[in-house]
């Protein structure tokens, strides 16, 4: 609201106005490959904690929990579904909901230390958001998920997962930026989105926007690309998001079309790992 009021429609226009076809193909393209990755990951730690889930299931669960993400306040709403979801056919809703928990914890551990190491080697002056507090705030969350979750954040799978979504966000940032006419490089443009990347996991924002809309125009203004323009690639990315979301209506309509069996196998309980 107030960034409209400040800065007219014309930046949220213009980011709608701007996504062309060769830019939806590419979203879905990243899109598939981050929630793909993003469906591995939450495969490897729930195997951690003694459920299994087939791949081809949880990719479909995670679509849907992207769209169902994108389409309802907070953002987090998917994730809740496909946790509760996952527990009830295993059969122990806590242990479902556990699991997304340390899925999703794992993936912001590994982006807030790529986003700190990228902000060290590429040093960004946004106001508010020092270096230094990044480095502390990226400490807490680490020391965090480490202590709670230790062995099912720290395997190597699932931070190797975790870094290839990471580099799909970040790429699918670039290409927004670059659809919104932005022409600073990429060592500019990445310390940005990772940093955007990590306000985005803030649960406030309604159909996929919030806090990135406000936080890119503080960034660009800061950096001297103009607060416009970091609304409008905020625009063309919550656009290009929603886009690559949208396989999870497929996933939706198939689901209601047709009901689970008794005796469907696509997730079964097995001894969690020791060791």
């Amino acid at each position: 609201m107030a960034l409209g009021v400040k800065l007219g429609a014309g930046a949220f226009v213009d980011g709608v106005r701007a996504v062309s076809w060769w830019a939806v193909v590419v979203a879905l393209v990243i899109g598939g490959v981050t929630t793909v990755f993003s469906a591995l990951r939450w495969c490897e730690v729930a195997r951690g904690m003694g459920m299994a889930i087939g791949v081809r299931g949880a990719v479909a669960d995670y679509y849907r929990g992207l769209l169902l993400n994108a389409v309802l306040p907070a953002g987090v709403l998917g994730d809740v579904h496909r946790a509760v979801r996952h527990g009830r056919d295993v059969g122990d809703v806590r242990r479902g909901l556990r699991a997304v928990v340390v899925e999703r914890v794992a993936g912001q551990v590994v982006l807030v230390v790529v986003t700190v190491v990228a902000v060290v080697v590429w040093p960004v002056d946004v106001p508010g958001m020092p270096g230094r507090d990044v480095l502390l705030a990226a400490l807490g969350v680490v020391l965090l998920g480490v202590a709670v979750w230790g062995r099912a954040v720290l395997s190597w799978r699932v931070v190797a997962f975790s870094l290839v979504t990471v580099g799909g966000h970040v790429g699918m940032l670039l290409v927004a930026a670059r659809v919104a006419g932005v022409s600073a490089s990429v060592g500019e443009l990445v310390p940005l989105a990772l940093l955007a990347l990590v306000v985005m996991a803030v649960p406030v924002n309604v159909g996929g926007f919030g806090p990135r809309e406000a936080f890119l125009a503080v960034a660009f203004g800061a950096t001297g690309l103009g607060a416009a323009l970091g609304v409008t690639t905020a625009v063309v990315y919550g656009v290009l998001a929603f886009v690559a979301s949208l396989p999870g209506v497929v996933v939706l309509l198939q689901r209601r079309q047709v009901p689970a069996e008794p005796g469907d196998q696509r997730r079964e309980q097995v001894p969690a790992l020791v060791g």
